[in-house]
């Protein structure tokens, strides 16, 4: 560990102590300092228990006997193999990538889901306002909600909520939860309009009508290759 703690005027940082710095508040700056100041000499060795003793360190650990040894934090240890081993680094960039790029696939997802649940209450809102009249059982409350669904239900996928779980029986959840995230974007747009037609007095028929157009013409728009490219583009820019 001598040689990762510092032995070259490249590491002059001493990467470790950085990590105590930044984790470590009782971590002894000035022998820190002392020992960076000496980094870059040949002459220059420290062992793994005196630069614990003398620093007060913690992201190292040093046993002795036959059982013992020399363990560093992960993070002291990430760095230490991307310094010694360059094919170990660039595993370490790339896995981070990847994980960066799931991660934002997930959090995409969620958004777009979540933003679907958040009209679908604007939708059900304008629903008790203005199709169920007073004095209605919860059942024929809740069939009246699940009529709605339905309405966008058909509009976008093509088939009731009904038809989708008799079509899946092994699959859990329900239609919503497979739909990808173009169909829940148009999703969320189908619940807005949807509680805009009910507001104006539509029929369920002429709504149905209406927004099984709008949805094809904006499933059209978000699977088309040209304007995913050119969204992307855009959102790339404005993240710039």
């Amino acid at each position: 560990m001598a040689g990762f703690i510092g032995s070259r005027r490249a590491r002059r940082e001493l990467p470790n102590g950085i990590w105590e710095k930044l984790n470590n508040p009782e971590f002894k700056l000035v022998e820190f300092d002392q020992f960076r100041m000496q980094a870059g000499l040949n002459s220059f060795v420290l062992s793994p228990q005196k630069w614990i003793e003398t620093t007060n360190a913690i992201g190292l650990i040093s046993k002795s006997g036959r059982y013992g040894g020399t363990y560093a934090h992960k993070d002291i240890a990430f760095e230490f193999a991307s310094w010694i081993s360059v094919e170990f680094k660039l595993y370490l960039i790339k896995e981070f990538q990847r994980l960066k790029e799931e991660e934002q696939k997930l959090l995409g997802w969620d958004i777009k889901r979540n933003l679907a649940k958040i009209n679908y209450r604007i939708h059900t809102d304008a629903i008790k306002e203005n199709l169920i009249p007073k004095e209605l059982t919860n059942t024929q409350v809740n069939y009246i909600y699940a009529s709605e669904a339905d309405v966008l239900n058909m509009s976008l996928f093509g088939m009731t909520a009904k038809e989708w779980r008799d079509q899946n029986p092994g699959n859990k959840g329900n239609i919503r939860d497979y739909a990808n995230v173009a169909q829940l974007v148009c999703l969320s747009n189908l619940e807005n309009l949807n509680a805009l037609f009910i507001n104006e007095g539509l029929s369920q028929a002429e709504r149905l009508i209406r927004l099984n157009k709008i949805a094809i013409s904006q499933m059209k728009l978000l699977t088309d290759e040209h304007s995913i490219k050119a969204l992307k583009e855009k959102v790339k820019n404005e993240d710039i």
